[in-house]
């Protein structure tokens, strides 16, 4: 089985353009096949902030009203997307931007409300086609998601980029090695929040259990693990979360 690696890049990176270029460099360093997811939140906040448009959040996750929708469709899955695969073309990379709805790829449903909350237009994946996406990659496209799907019925929706990487890295399992790299701001899962060389280098099962009832995880980095144990569980080979100026898969914290 040939090896696959799936890098998704969260927003504060994509923000700041030196971190961005390295990333990119890296990035087409990478032997082999692979696929890069990106966020673009911060990015979105600002635009949607210019046009007078407020954001909303509940818990880290965006509210998506029709405004913000029309924001995010066209900031993730234009300005974004496109700049990424503009650059990694210039790095000899032959990168093409999908969302999900782009040969339906990644199906989802706009997300029941939870807690008496409306989220909006946010999705929920139902479906990733790995063999359409398998297709795709074996004629030398090397994919760039952006973090919109579709529900089948004409409507884009908002979905999480971190479930998407993991979505992606699920439906790819069946045809090749995975290992899928979330790439952030910090070195790894710290032991303590406060320091930055505190890295967990190795978090099973047992592990994920323990430091959520103590309290060594929590906010933001609980659903990044939640994704890394459903992508392991369903067959990923590994998943890495680490610096991201350091996606060679050797650094940071490994999930087994």
């Amino acid at each position: 089985m040939e090896k696959i690696t799936i890098v998704k890049v969260g927003g504060a990176v994509v923000e700041d353009p030196l971190q961005l270029s390295q990333l990119l460099k890296d990035f087409a360093a990478i032997d082999g096949y692979k696929v890069l997811v990106h966020g673009g939140g911060r990015r979105a906040t600002k635009i949607a902030a210019s046009l007078g448009i407020e954001s909303k959040m509940v818990n880290g996750r965006r509210i998506t009203d029709k405004d913000m929708l029309e924001v995010v469709t066209m900031v993730y899955g234009g300005l974004v997307n496109k700049n990424i695969v503009a650059r990694l073309q210039a790095l000899g990379v032959n990168a093409l931007g999908l969302t999900g709805a782009d040969m339906d790829v990644i199906r989802s449903h706009k997300r029941p409300l939870k807690d008496g909350i409306d989220f909006g237009y946010v999705g929920d994946v139902d479906h990733v086609d790995g063999k359409r996406l398998s297709q795709l990659i074996q004629l030398g496209v090397i994919p760039v998601m952006a973090p919109l799907t579709h529900d089948g019925k004409g409507n884009i929706l908002n979905t999480n980029a971190d479930t998407i990487a993991s979505e992606t890295a699920k439906a790819l399992a069946p045809y090749y090695k995975v290992t899928l790299i979330y790439s952030f701001e910090k070195k790894g899962v710290l032991s303590n929040p406060e320091d930055d060389d505190s890295v967990i280098p190795v978090i099973t099962h047992d592990d994920f259990a323990r430091y959520k009832a103590d309290g060594t995880v929590a906010g933001g980095m609980l659903p990044k693990l939640e994704n890394a144990f459903a992508a392991i569980d369903a067959g990923v080979k590994e998943v890495v979360i680490t610096l991201a100026t350091a996606i060679d898969g050797k650094h940071g914290t490994m999930i087994k």
